[in-house]
């Protein structure tokens, strides 16, 4: 899952730091080993962020043909969350911060 989340956070064009409070707080450095392929043990609120993160991903891949256009949509403004991007919401820090976009995407797609 870690190497998924280096991944994807780079096709988001998300930066080390802000990857690593989506995380929930891990260290840049930290993330910056994951990039370099050394992973560690994974806890249990971390998983399930990561669990969500590629929700997240899925729902994406689901409701945009164009792959770079998913990408885009989490950096970029958007009426639905009251102006702000998906990412900002997401760098809140919290599980719940997460899980709000995993939900609002699920609801856009049928899938609650």
């Amino acid at each position: 899952m870690q190497r998924a989340m280096v991944n994807i956070f780079d096709r988001w064009r998300v930066s080390d730091v802000d990857a690593s409070t989506v995380l929930g707080g891990i260290s840049a450095k930290t993330f910056r080993r994951w990039k370099d392929g050394e992973f560690g043990r994974v806890n249990r609120d971390l998983a399930d962020r990561m669990s969500n993160l590629l929700g997240i991903h899925k729902a994406l891949r689901i409701i945009f043909s164009d792959p770079q256009t998913g990408y885009a949509w989490v950096t970029t403004a958007n009426d639905a969350l009251a102006g702000r991007s998906p990412l900002e919401i997401m760098k809140g820090g919290g599980m719940e911060d997460v899980v709000r976009i995993r939900r609002y995407l699920d609801s856009v797609r049928g899938g609650w």
